[in-house]
């Protein structure tokens, strides 16, 4: 891979272009980064909002009506409705894996088979989520593409 930076003290909004023959995985990582480097959220904590960088978040989960933030060590609760925010952060690799909860696939550490075809999570602080059936090939396929270690020895 060839990196041309370019300086221009007339440029009023930093740009960034890729020229490629195809997208490659390793491509698709980069992006992704550039994507969730500048990216907020808002979201609620003790009655403040808050503004959160996706890429701290761990995962989303809604439980009774309310959709809460996670991410190391804090706990936010979101004004959006968990399908929203699954397609507000769709481009971020964040992927819904139950019908409660959305995971940032970048803050994955490991991933194992467990029982009846679902898919157990490690997350980076040690956190396990459990990926159901229904959303287990799409999971595959995913990690698949963004190129994970040990993605094709998921059964």
């Amino acid at each position: 891979m060839k990196i041309v930076i370019q300086t221009d003290s007339s440029v009023q909004e930093t740009t960034l272009n890729i020229t490629c023959r195809e997208i490659t995985p390793e491509l698709e990582r980069l992006i992704s980064v550039f994507r969730l480097s500048d990216k907020k959220i808002s979201a609620k904590k003790n009655g403040e909002l808050h503004l959160i960088d996706l890429k701290t978040i761990l995962y989303v989960e809604s439980l009774e009506r309310n959709t809460f933030i996670y991410t190391d060590g804090e706990v936010y609760e979101s004004t959006y409705r968990l399908y929203e925010l699954e397609s507000m952060l769709g481009e971020c690799n964040f992927i819904r894996v139950n019908k409660s909860t959305l995971l940032n696939l970048n803050k994955i550490k490991s991933i194992k088979s467990d029982l009846d075809r679902r898919i157990r999570v490690t997350l980076e602080n040690g956190y396990q989520l459990i990926i159901s059936r229904s959303y287990a090939e799409e999971f595959k396929a995913k990690i698949y593409k963004l190129g994970v270690s040990n993605a094709k020895t998921i059964d």
